[in-house]
């Protein structure tokens, strides 16, 4: 028979709000209402000001005065003029108007600011030789040497990609046809992860099928993108890895194919995400911190990371997701002023039984939904295949003030026996109609205030088991 605990439990991390009361695990009812206590976005405000901003010299270096001319590959005369600017101290590469062939990658250096005017597009070539040799990475949270992305900007400081031109990939007819090759290399890099082969031993290539990146920064220190447009990846769209102070502000990306996650910031600190829209068929903001045990040996988390004022539009994907390469651990996350005209899932926590880490101190405010197949989901049954011995822990985590026009599930936990979702605060969230309002097994402390599905009061004790299936990838 379900009961009630009855405590005072202050959430971990600074979180908002302490427990008057708590669910107990798989049909518990909820009581109580939040207690006053430390609002966590309080600290929103001193972390924006943390992350690292880019500076540089006001000196120009346009790639004409390099070679830029139109009907070549323009790759030499950027990359020309990308050198001269570092080696002088930094400054701004220009590039102008114009569709410009990119026969291979792109690496930004430290101190330079690549500039695209508008109308300028930058037309990556899909012959895979022109991403050779390999360059270290990480592929789906396994660390490997693989096809250089697109734009590939290693160990750099004070690096941008600004102004209004355009980046296409050419992925969908030249790149996505990869993915029906890839699962033999994909397995095969999951299991050297798995068995922790060295990272040098783990060279992939053309044969093996595997996508690049599109535009990755990795081990950089303070990343400014803005007002760029991004088409078309070949797989992930923009990904920060293994980088601090990130600044991605007012781009669009358009990718309507999947992989195309819009932005993956993988085991990267302190992240700031605005004025952003990702029109994209998979996760528009997706935040990740590797693959299972290859990501208990880098322990590297996701932290510190906040996102504002963004759209999603999209048929595949969540607008805003956390994992499911989530093994280092995510944390300190705030998201606010969300636009989701409709989606696949609109907040996502996606991991599984194999994946270990956490997720937690994650905070969400002030999103508006239109149609949407699940509103707010947490689930530990995203694809596992090794036995499932390490669930994850989801806990500390608030979302108030959400507004979604209609939903086919509405809220749905799925928590563990061993690793309930625990520590959730749901408040002030309204769903105009759903088939189904709320779906939950296997958690604690969850206290749901104020939510309703087309008027009527949403509760635990209504609560749906999870075997419901239908909650799509």
């Amino acid at each position: 028979m379900a009961h009630i605990s009855r405590r005072q439990a202050l959430l971990q991390g600074g979180a908002a709000f302490a427990l008057s009361a708590c669910a107990s695990q798989t049909s518990g009812l909820s009581a109580g209402r939040p207690s006053t206590g430390s609002d966590p976005w309080a600290r929103v405000d001193g972390l924006v000001a943390s992350i690292g901003t880019t500076r540089f010299p006001e000196a120009d270096f346009p790639a004409a005065d390099h070679g830029l001319a139109a009907g070549r590959d323009a790759r030499p005369a950027i990359l020309a003029a990308i050198a001269a600017c570092h080696e002088a101290g930094g400054g701004r590469v220009l590039v102008p108007a114009g569709t410009w062939r990119i026969d291979g990658p792109i690496n930004l250096r430290s101190n330079v600011n690549l500039h695209l005017a508008e109308g300028a597009i930058l037309r990556f070539s899909p012959d895979p030789e022109r991403y050779l040799p390999q360059v270290f990475t990480r592929w789906e949270g396994t660390e490997l040497y693989n096809l250089s992305p697109l734009f590939y900007t290693a160990d750099a400081e004070n690096v941008a990609i600004t102004g209004k031109g355009t980046i296409d990939g050419q992925g969908e007819k030249h790149w996505l046809p990869w993915r029906d090759d890839q699962v033999e290399a994909q397995n095969r890099l999951r299991k050297m992860g798995n068995e922790l082969v060295p990272v040098k031993d783990r060279v992939f290539g053309i044969k093996d099928r595997l996508r690049p990146h599109f535009v990755q920064f990795i081990n950089c220190k303070r990343v400014l993108v803005e007002g760029i447009t991004l088409v078309d990846a070949p797989f992930w769209v923009l990904h920060p890895l293994y980088c601090e102070d990130v600044t991605v502000r007012g781009i669009t990306v358009i990718s309507r194919h999947v992989n195309s996650d819009g932005i993956d910031p993988e085991s990267s600190n302190r992240i700031l995400i605005e004025g952003c829209r990702f029109d994209v068929d998979d996760d528009g903001v997706a935040l990740k911190a590797g693959r299972d045990n290859d990501a208990w040996r880098v322990a590297r988390p996701c932290t510190n990371v906040v996102i504002r004022n963004c759209t999603y539009v999209g048929r595949q994907g969540g607008a805003v997701s956390i994992g499911s390469e989530m093994s280092g651990g995510v944390s300190s996350v705030f998201a606010e002023n969300l636009h989701i005209p409709h989606a696949r899932h609109g907040l996502y926590f996606k991991a599984n039984l194999d994946r270990g880490g956490e997720i937690r101190d994650i905070h969400i405010r002030g999103v508006r939904a239109g149609e949407i197949d699940a509103m707010i989901t947490f689930t530990n049954a995203y694809k596992g295949y090794r036995g499932g011995d390490h669930p994850p822990r989801f806990e500390t985590i608030s979302i108030e003030d959400v507004r979604c026009e209609s939903s086919r599930i509405g809220i749905f936990i799925k928590g563990d026996p061993r690793a309930p979702v625990r520590h959730i605060l749901l408040r002030d969230i309204a769903i105009g109609r759903a088939e189904i309002a709320l779906a939950a097994t296997d958690y604690e402390d969850v206290i749901i205030d104020n939510v309703t599905v087309a008027g009527a009061p949403v509760t635990l004790a209504n609560a749906r088991d999870t075997t419901i299936g239908g909650i799509k990838d």
